[in-house]
């Protein structure tokens, strides 16, 4: 399965009816409704090497002073959580922040990935259209009401619920983000053992590609 993908990079293993970026790519719309855009993903969520494909999501954390929002981008690579944004309100506004430290993370030149959604409004906003054309990110959607199409982000949510959330009380939302980001910088992608990473943290299987990667071209 794997090739030169469209994108110019190693493949991921997807056939494309034709480049993501092309315009004449199929675009899904609802009555009504903002346009979608076409599932390039369709449930494979691998990719074999980093900046393939990121995926997003949001959830909600209960504190004492009402609810808190939690927007992420995860790369499918090495489960990565490359990018976070928290507030009050489940806006485009959160998801964009969410989308700008995850390009941040990767330097700022993150051309050619694709993001993968669901298609909640703040994803088909233009506002969060407008900021994936300006970084050079295709979008990717899954179907309506379908959390299989989006199952990375979905098991982000229940992990960071079961391994965390769920055993603190948060009196106040600026705890919240705090102990929250404390838990994804330090433990999440530090230290958190993935089995689709061989059992090493997101940040050690990517330093151990990139070391082989190095490796290699030096031989």
């Amino acid at each position: 399965m794997a090739g030169v993908g469209e994108h110019g990079r190693q493949g991921h293993g997807r056939a494309w009816a034709g480049r993501p970026e092309d315009p004449a790519a199929p675009v899904l719309t609802r009555p009504g409704k903002r346009p979608a855009a076409a599932d390039f993903v369709r449930r494979d969520f691998t990719a074999e090497e980093p900046d393939l494909v990121w995926c997003g999501d949001l959830t909600e954390i209960d504190t004492g002073e009402g609810k808190l929002y939690l927007a992420t981008v995860i790369d499918l690579f090495s489960r990565r959580l490359l990018g976070y944004a928290m507030g009050e309100r489940h806006d485009a506004e959160l998801v964009v922040a969410s989308l700008n430290m995850a390009a941040a993370t990767r330097g700022g030149d993150v051309r050619g990935v694709i993001m993968h959604t669901d298609r909640g409004s703040e994803y088909t906003s233009r506002r969060f259209r407008r900021a994936c054309r300006k970084l050079g990110v295709t979008q990717s959607m899954g179907r309506v009401g379908s959390c299989f199409d989006n199952a990375v982000s979905e098991a982000f949510n229940s992990v960071l619920k079961v391994e965390y959330v769920h055993r603190h009380a948060f009196r106040t939302r600026t705890e919240a983000r705090i102990k929250i980001a404390t838990w994804i910088t330090d433990f999440y992608n530090a230290r958190r053992l993935h089995s689709v990473c061989g059992f090493k943290s997101p940040i050690d299987y990517e330093c151990d590609y990139r070391a082989t990667l190095a490796e290699g071209l030096a031989a």
